[in-house]
C-alpha cells in the first residue's frame, strides 16, 4: 500500500513538471549521477570512530555508503553499463557530475585555519587505499562512451560557513576535521550548499566557479558544456559567470533554490524543460528519481519506471536523478551490488517496453535542444 501511494504522489509530481516544456517524439533517456570526485567518509574506521564518539551518523545516508569511487566501484559500475546498448549501438551511459577539488586538509591545518586551501580531486584519490588506478578508469569510461564528466562545482562545500566553524575551535568540526572529512557531526548537509548565502558571498562564488570551470578542463581535457549546482542552490546572478566560462546547460530539478541573505532560506524559482534564460542558456529538468540507497523496502523499478513512463506520454525524454552514493560499494559492498542489480533490472524493463530508446548524456540531450529550438526560430 505504501509503494503504491508513493507510485501514484510520484506519478503526480511527473504530470505538473512534465506538462510544460520541449517536446519530442524521441524515446530519450539521461541518467544523472552527482557528487562524483567529492570526498565524504574516507573509511569504515573512520566511521566507527564517529559511531563510538555518540554522533547521529548511522542514520545518515551519505556517511554510512558515500565515498570516492574505487577500482571496484568503478569495474562493477562499467561492466554493468556496458551490459547494454541502445537502438542506435551506444551502451548505456552516466552523465558523472563530478566536483574537481577536495580540501587540502594538512595546509589548512598548517595556517591553523586562517586559510583554505584545496587539491584536485585526482590527488585525493591517490591517498584512499583502492583508488590508485580509479583515475585511469574515468578515462577508459570516458573513451568507451559510458561515463561523461560534467562540472558539479569545484567543492561540495560552502567555503566561507565550514571555515567560520572551524576557526570558532568547534571541537566537534575540529575532530571530524582531523579525520580528513567536513562532516559537522549533526546532518549530511550542514554545510554543503557550496554556493549557498547571498550575502558577502556572491563575488567570491563568481571566482570559485571561474577557477573550478578551468580546472575541470584542465582535468579532463575539454570544457564542461552543463552545470549542476551542489544541492540545487544557487543564486541567478552567477548565471552571466557561468555563461562566460563555457556552460550552455543547467541541470537541476523543477525547483531552484536561490539563496537569500540567511543560510538555508531560499527564494524557489520553478523552471521546464529548454526554458532560456538571459544568456540563452537551457535548463535541462530531472523528472525521473532512482535513488534505491535513500529508502529501503521501496520498489524502485516500479517507482522509477511510473515516472518514465510519464515523462514519455508527455513527450519528454526520461532525465533520471541517480546520485554517486547509489553505485559505492568500498565503504559496503552490499550497497553497490544491490543497487547495480536493480539499475540492470529498470534498464532491462525499459528497453522491453520502449525498445527504440536512445541513451544520451546531459550535453548531448541540450545540443538537441538547442538544436530543435533554434530551427523552430529559422521556420
Amino acid at each position: 500500500m505504501k509503494n503504491k501511494l508513493r507510485i501514484l504522489k510520484a506519478k503526480l509530481r511527473a504530470n505538473i513538471t512534465n506538462s510544460k516544456g520541449w517536446k519530442t517524439s524521441r524515446k530519450l533517456l539521461v541518467i544523472e549521477s552527482d557528487d562524483w570526485g567529492s570526498i565524504r567518509m574516507p573509511s569504515k574506521e573512520v566511521f566507527n570512530r564517529f559511531v563510538k564518539k555518540g554522533y547521529d551518523i548511522e542514520n545518515s545516508l551519505y556517511n554510512r555508503f558515500d565515498s570516492l569511487a574505487s577500482e571496484d566501484d568503478l569495474n562493477y559500475l562499467f561492466e554493468t553499463l556496458g551490459n547494454f546498448n541502445d537502438i542506435n549501438g551506444n551502451p548505456l551511459n552516466i552523465t558523472a557530475n563530478t566536483i574537481v577539488a577536495n580540501p587540502d586538509f594538512k595546509q589548512i591545518k598548517a595556517t591553523n585555519f586562517q586559510n583554505f586551501f584545496y587539491e584536485p580531486f585526482t590527488e585525493t584519490l591517490q591517498k584512499y587505499p583502492k583508488h590508485q588506478r580509479s583515475f585511469d578508469l574515468w578515462k577508459e569510461g570516458i573513451q568507451e562512451n559510458m561515463f561523461f564528466p560534467q562540472f558539479h562545482g569545484r567543492e561540495h562545500l560552502n567555503i566561507k560557513l565550514w571555515m567560520n566553524e572551524l576557526q570558532s575551535r568547534d571541537e566537534v568540526l575540529r575532530f571530524t576535521f582531523d579525520q580528513n572529512t567536513t562532516y559537522s557531526g549533526k546532518s549530511d548537509y550542514s554545510f554543503m550548499e557550496a554556493f549557498d548565502n547571498k550575502k558577502n558571498s556572491i563575488e567570491n562564488h563568481k571566482l570559485i566557479i571561474k577557477d573550478g570551470l578551468e580546472s575541470f578542463q584542465k582535468i579532463f581535457g575539454y570544457k564542461s558544456k552543463s552545470f549542476i549546482a551542489p544541492c540545487h542552490v544557487w543564486h541567478s546572478d552567477l548565471n552571466k559567470t557561468l555563461h562566460e566560462n563555457g556552460i550552455d546547460y543547467i541541470q537541476g530539478s523543477r525547483i531552484q533554490l536561490e539563496p537569500t541573505e540567511e543560510h538555508f532560506e531560499y527564494n524557489q524559482i520553478p523552471h521546464f524543460l529548454g526554458e532560456e534564460n538571459d544568456y540563452g542558456q537551457l535548463y535541462l529538468v530531472r523528472n525521473v528519481t532512482f535513488e534505491p540507497s535513500s529508502v529501503d523496502g521501496m520498489d524502485w523499478i516500479k517507482y522509477a519506471l511510473a515516472q518514465i513512463e510519464t515523462a514519455f506520454a508527455w513527450g519528454k525524454p526520461a532525465i533520471i536523478s541517480s546520485h554517486r552514493v547509489n553505485y559505492i560499494g568500498f565503504l559496503d559492498e552490499k550497497n553497490r551490488n544491490k543497487n547495480l542489480k536493480l539499475l540492470s533490472e529498470l534498464i532491462n524493463k525499459v528497453q522491453k517496453k520502449w525498445p527504440e530508446v536512445e541513451f544520451l548524456s546531459s550535453d548531448q540531450l541540450g545540443d538537441i535542444i538547442k538544436l530543435s529550438k533554434n530551427a523552430q526560430r529559422t521556420n
